[in-house]
């Protein structure tokens, strides 16, 4: 993943290229996580981020999440399926932010291999609600301005690390994070 300044800048469109829009590196990430934070605007245009726990890459071009107990989202999404979405691995400080049009699935075929998929993997599909596909549009690196002092992700991961592990002897007035993340 690129870092300097130009990182924030950097925006891969399938439109741009006619390819997938999402890399092999950002369907690593994703499946990797399996959280991504969405973003939604309800009708009278207030913001809402919802973490979903069931995100994963459907195909090159596409995110899914199961509705499980997310009416808001799935509100908002109904009457403005603009979304962004925001993958990143906490270790590293670096990830992704997919932009998109939300769909959402109650029924249909797509919906059904959907559901399987998430059978397969062992979810408990019987408490979900609905399947949203977003068609992602676009997406960019999400990175941690800390890179631009020139450490490595190895270098970012050991700090995190050793905060968590001094966190739990630590009482709350004593838990500050490491400078510039």
């Amino acid at each position: 993943m690129p870092v300097g300044p130009n990182a924030y800048d950097t925006v891969l469109a399938s439109a741009d290229w006619n390819m997938p829009v999402l890399t092999d590196e950002m369907k690593r990430i994703v499946r990797q996580q399996r959280l991504g934070f969405v973003a939604s605007v309800s009708a009278d245009g207030h913001p809402n981020v919802s973490p979903k726990g069931s995100l994963t890459v459907w195909d090159g071009d596409r995110l899914v999440f199961a509705d499980i107990e997310s009416p808001r989202t799935i509100r908002n999404l109904a009457s403005n399926p603009n979304t962004e979405v925001n993958v990143v691995d906490p270790a590293v400080r670096k990830g992704y932010r997919f932009s998109g049009v939300a769909k959402i699935l109650r029924t249909g075929e797509l919906y059904w291999k959907i559901l399987e998929h998430y059978k397969e993997e062992g979810a408990d599909i019987r408490r979900v609600r609905a399947i949203v596909v977003i068609d992602v549009t676009a997406a960019s690196p999400v990175v941690s301005p800390c890179y631009l002092t020139g450490l490595t992700e190895d270098e970012v991961r050991a700090i995190w690390a050793e905060w968590h592990r001094k966190a739990d002897q630590k009482t709350v007035v004593d838990l500050i994070p490491p400078n510039d993340f």
